[in-house]
């Protein structure tokens, strides 16, 4: 594990990879899916909490009940996407701690049973841990991904969501991305300007 990636994963995962706004028609497997789970569940998590929960938004029915609740600029790439994934957060992620996730310190659930905004805040926090997780094993699996916020969250949760345990976070396109309609660039901040040595 001390082997640094070479350039070409470099690329892959961060330095080439680009958020798609089009995307071909080329199909999604259950299979690719699958592994994109395989991988992002493998990253870590607070007391190995794994509160996100993942809604593959495939089909046409299914894609007609989220279309309403999309930001107008994110309606058409949505449409043509192969798979929108609802990345979302399970509020009460620690009833699986006892019994599979953190069996060995029980009280750890306990905790967050009682404490219901620490639960939110550790739910939404690695919740969105493993989303970004998402991306990456996505891109790792040789697909492409864009990410999107622009939606409403209420909309989503009382179509897709009604019971209220699980909470969307962000919208995740995913599939084989049409170059043509990809954005220049936009530049990032130096390492002087957003970090410091201490």
């Amino acid at each position: 594990m001390t082997a640094a990636l070479d350039q070409v994963a470099l690329d892959r995962l961060f330095l080439q990879a680009r958020t798609q706004n089009g995307w071909l028609p080329t199909p999604v497997s259950d299979v690719e899916l699958r592994r994109i789970y395989d991988i992002m569940k493998m990253g870590p998590t607070s007391a190995n909490s794994c509160p996100a929960r993942i809604l593959f938004v495939r089909t046409p029915e299914a894609k007609a009940r989220l279309l309403p609740a999309l930001s107008p600029g994110n309606v058409d790439k949505t449409k043509q996407a192969p798979v929108t994934a609802i990345i979302g957060y399970d509020t009460r992620f620690y009833e699986w701690m006892p019994k599979k996730l953190f069996t060995h310190r029980p009280d750890m659930a306990e905790n967050y049973a009682k404490n219901p905004a620490l639960a939110e805040i550790v739910a939404f926090r690695n919740g969105t841990l493993q989303g970004a997780y998402f991306m990456l094993a996505a891109r790792a699996v040789g697909l492409d991904v864009g990410g999107m916020s622009g939606f409403d969250n209420a909309k989503v949760d009382a179509e897709f969501f009604p019971d209220g345990r699980v909470k969307s976070n962000f919208l995740c396109n995913v599939g084989h991305g049409d170059s043509a309609k990809v954005l220049p660039r936009l530049p990032r901040l130096d390492f002087e300007e957003a970090c410091a040595l201490l």
